[in-house]
């Protein structure tokens, strides 16, 4: 049985690990931490809708988005239901075995492109798992990942007070 974490999880950083043959990755130590104490804990997986990683999320912030697409989808439209479905789209739910490891399903690591290598970068309640060159490729060049950041950082602007 799955243990469920206690409160709101807040994965941060990103680590280089190995894709076992059997599809087997160890969790960070700092991302097992802050699981906190447990004999195995649940996620679902799945891949990313946008980009070419996959999406491992821990059981309450899974929840916490279906929560939120129900919110917004209304289930008498079509193109709604196509959005969730994409969403759901091979998502397992998947939990560590005693020493921190998870499996992953074939067929995402083949979709993400993933061997024997993989990122884990953390976000939130989250963490995208990556090939390694498709990771660093996904930002772009210099010049486009500047441009998004004034763009995207520009906005905060008028909404935070200067120091």
């Amino acid at each position: 049985m799955c243990s469920m974490s206690s409160g709101m999880i807040h994965f941060v950083g990103s680590y280089d690990c190995k894709v076992d043959a059997k599809g087997r990755v160890l969790l960070p130590t700092h991302f097992r931490k802050e699981l906190g104490d447990g004999e195995s804990f649940c996620f679902v997986i799945k891949k990313h809708v946008y980009e070419q990683c996959l999406e491992l999320y821990t059981k309450e912030a899974w929840d916490e988005r279906i929560e939120l697409l129900g919110d917004i989808i209304n289930p008498f439209i079509r193109e709604d239901q196509q959005v969730e479905r994409e969403f759901r789209m091979g998502s397992t739910m998947v939990e560590t075995d005693p020493t921190g490891r998870i499996l992953i399903p074939a067929r995402l690591l083949k979709q993400a492109e993933i061997s024997a290598d993989a990122l884990l970068t953390g976000y939130k309640g989250r963490i995208e798992i990556w090939q390694p060159d498709l990771y660093i490729k996904s930002s772009g060049d210099d010049k486009e990942r500047q441009e998004r950041h004034e763009r995207i950082f520009s906005r905060a602007k008028s909404k935070t007070k200067e120091v």
